[in-house]
């Protein structure tokens, strides 16, 4: 190696991960291992942002800012410029980063460069209104693969302010046309579902109003130039971590700009802030892959393992779970309950979870929520019998809950009617016969931490599954003034977190799962505090390979609770069991299924296929994941999973039909060494042969699917 490449490649490797700033120039470029973005200050002091590509190792090769000239006086240079964070004022009518109205009534917002401060990999940018003493500060983290965005909103003037939309950043792609974005659309049943399609002049809006993440949109996009596919092509990629109303606008200008902003919901937002009181917004993490969305999602998945989750990369695999709801419903009893948990513990599994219907008066959906106390007509001796057996059969104990909501039927509305979220003298909407506590209220917050914190102190539960089974209705806060009820959207999440936060630090060791009627609160926000989350109410296998492919552009296998349930299923459809337990392997593996009715083949098989799971979910839920054939492109689904160090890989394949007495394509693996040799293992343990990486990824695995929802798995072993 030459001397010349030699230090081009240090200089490469000391700008990966870093902060630059060239002083003269007021240029500021942040660099990933994959990815830079860089701003700038204009000649009138104004932010602007200036590139987001490929590494650069130069900061001199970033242009200086400068000021465009006006079109026309419809087209002034304020709208032809990227400013980073624009506030609403001037001749500025694209989307705002800021709005604000002053009490006075005053509603214009310039901001200018004040100051900057950068530590490690952290640098924090003041911006200043050209009048008025309101300040943002805007935070970058720069990660490994992801830079992450955040506001804070200061007032420092006189006089109070309501801010009606604050976001948390604006992101800008190279200037030109015929972008294409994908998003995650959907609803109950059929979350994240992949869609593309072309980007235009105007605003595509991406959003939730419902008071939680939602099933419809999830805020996570991508946007390539047209031509990308899962290995090939530059994809710019982003994820809003917040688990409340959120908002990602997508605009491409008349001028060839293409500009993604997003964070708090402006829709009935209004936040009162008084002089000297602050707000900040949730981080929008994004980054910039040039191999494809596949690369992209790789980078997410490494950002939430690594920075997001709860204990990082020292997080242990998520441990084969059962869940009693399918078998019993509500008829909840000791003696059925542990009769299920010793089925149970002969397949391997690691934790077992009672679902609804252990407390108050919980026969039906009808009463009980809130009442958070033992039936003690179905646990005469409480919760500890069950408990103490369920860790004898080498299991860990998790129970479900619902703390945000209440049946009127309950003894907790009947003391606290005016706990519910409500509009005085308007109807109060019933949704699954149930209310929404209004957690933004510090009393209604201190009692579900409460209740949450007496369960896990007084019983030796390993792991909440937290549910949220309906949307905000009657959003009103009547015991604040007018001004402040609108700040409920916001406290309300930053409360929700706040009880886990404090649950995990009281109680370590303790795992929450999070779950709204299903996917309904995904997003890389609520990741910071649970161990997984609700997939989809929808086990149905073949279905959820359409699910669990959107899932997957955004979240890593790892957070993925996917069950192997009974049949048929939610489309009547039957498929073997097999097939299902494949398509749950590839992600966190639960089984909730009725054990009281599976024959012994059922459970022989089951018992291989968890012993399976034992010895391939690192590499799955901590490895890189490779899609190799789309479950929406083809009657064959494949997915490849590597471990981190190179050494293992799991291939798994699935066939929905089989036509004209074809065979399946070969696959093509990927992210293997390419002059490294491999041991191949069927899923029962037979040897399949040695090949070499390199073939492997040209000429493929041929593998054997035959009629009707086939499946199998092959393991790769790096051969030392």
């Amino acid at each position: 190696m030459s001397r010349l490449i030699f230090v081009m490649l240090l200089a490469l490797c000391a700008s990966a991960q870093s902060i630059r700033h060239d002083a003269g120039r007021h240029v500021w470029l942040l660099t990933t291992h994959t990815s830079s973005y860089a701003m700038g200050l204009s000649p009138e002091n104004e932010l602007q942002h200036l590139y987001w590509g490929g590494p650069l190792w130069r900061v001199e090769d970033v242009p200086a800012a400068e000021r465009k000239r006006d079109i026309s006086s419809f087209d002034p240079h304020q709208m032809l410029e990227n400013e980073e964070y624009p506030g609403w004022g001037g001749p500025r009518f694209d989307e705002p980063a800021l709005k604000i109205t002053r009490a006075d009534g005053d509603r214009d917002l310039v901001l200018h460069y004040v100051s900057h401060q950068a530590k490690a990999n952290e640098l924090a940018i003041t911006l200043k209104d050209i009048h008025d003493d309101i300040e943002v500060e805007l935070d970058y983290i720069v990660h490994s693969g992801t830079i992450g965005r955040k506001s804070i909103i200061r007032n420092r003037s006189k006089q109070a302010i309501t801010l009606e939309s604050a976001q948390s950043a604006a992101w800008y792609l190279p200037a030109g046309v015929g972008y294409r974005l994908s998003y995650l659309s959907g609803r109950w049943a059929a979350e994240t579902q992949l869609n593309r399609e072309p980007i235009h002049e105007g605003i595509k809006t991406l959003e939730s109003r419902t008071g939680h993440t939602g099933h419809n949109i999830n805020p996570w996009f991508a946007i390539d130039e047209g031509d990308a596919d899962e290995t090939n092509g530059r994809v710019w990629f982003g994820a809003l971590a917040w688990s409340g109303n959120w908002r990602i606008s997508v605009e491409q200008t008349p001028y060839r700009q293409v500009r993604v902003t997003g964070g708090f919901n402006p829709f009935d937002f209004a936040y009162w802030l008084k002089p000297g009181e602050s707000l900040e917004t949730p981080v929008f993490y994004a980054g910039y892959a040039q191999r494809g969305f596949g690369e992209a999602s790789r980078l997410l998945h490494d950002l939430e393992r690594s920075d997001i989750q709860p204990d990082g990369l020292k997080a242990r695999p998520r441990p084969v779970l059962y869940n009693s709801w399918e078998a019993t419903e509500f008829n909840v009893d000791e003696a059925g309950q542990i009769a299920l948990a010793e089925k149970a513990a002969k397949l391997g599994v690691e934790l077992f979870v009672i679902d609804d219907g252990w407390f108050g008066k919980r026969n039906n959906d009808h009463a009980g929520l809130g009442d958070w106390t033992v039936n003690p007509q179905k646990f005469p001796n409480g919760l500890n019998g069950l408990i103490t057996r369920v860790n004898s059969l080498g299991m860990d104990f998790g129970l479900w809950v619902e703390p945000e909501m209440v049946n009127p039927d309950s003894d907790l509305y009947r003391a606290h009617p005016d706990w519910v979220m409500n509009f005085p003298g308007r109807p109060r909407s019933e949704l699954r016969n149930q209310l929404i506590l209004n957690m933004a209220r510090d009393d209604v917050k201190d009692y579900i931490f409460g209740v949450l914190d007496k369960l896990a102190s007084t019983y030796k539960i390993r792991y909440f599954k937290w549910d949220m089974n309906r949307i905000f209705s009657e959003p009103g806060w009547p015991e604040v003034p007018v001004e402040q009820q609108r700040e409920l959207w916001v406290k309300y999440v930053w409360n929700y977190y706040d009880i886990m936060k404090q649950l995990r630090e009281k109680h370590p060791g303790l795992e929450i799962e999070s779950c709204s009627g299903g996917g309904g609160r995904i997003d890389l926000g609520v990741l910071r505090y649970v161990d997984e989350v609700w997939t989809s109410d929808n086990t149905e296998a073949f279905d959820r390979l359409r699910i669990q492919e959107g899932f997957s552009q955004a979240y890593a296998a790892k957070f993925m609770s996917a069950w192997v349930t009974d049949v048929p299923n939610m489309n009547r459809r039957s498929t073997p069991l097999q097939y299902r337990f494949l398509v749950a392997m590839q992600g966190a593996l639960g089984i909730g299924a009725n054990l009281n009715r599976w024959s012994d083949a059922d459970t022989e098989l089951a018992k291989r296929m968890v012993a399976l799971d034992k010895r391939i979910r690192t590499t799955v839920q901590f490895g890189n994941l490779y899609r190799l054939l789309s479950p929406r492109l083809s009657d064959t689904t494949a997915n490849e999973y590597v471990s981190t160090d190179g050494r293992e890989a799991v291939l798994f394949a699935f066939r929905h039909s089989q036509e004209y007495n074809t065979p399946p394509p070969a696959l093509l693996l990927e992210g293997l060494d390419a002059r490294a040799v491999y041991r191949l293992e069927s899923l029962d343990g037979k040897p399949l042969g040695n090949s070499s990486g390199a073939y492997l990824m040209q000429q493929g695995v041929n593998v054997t699917l035959r009629g009707d929802f086939d499946s199998t798995a092959v393991l790769l072993h790096r051969v030392e």
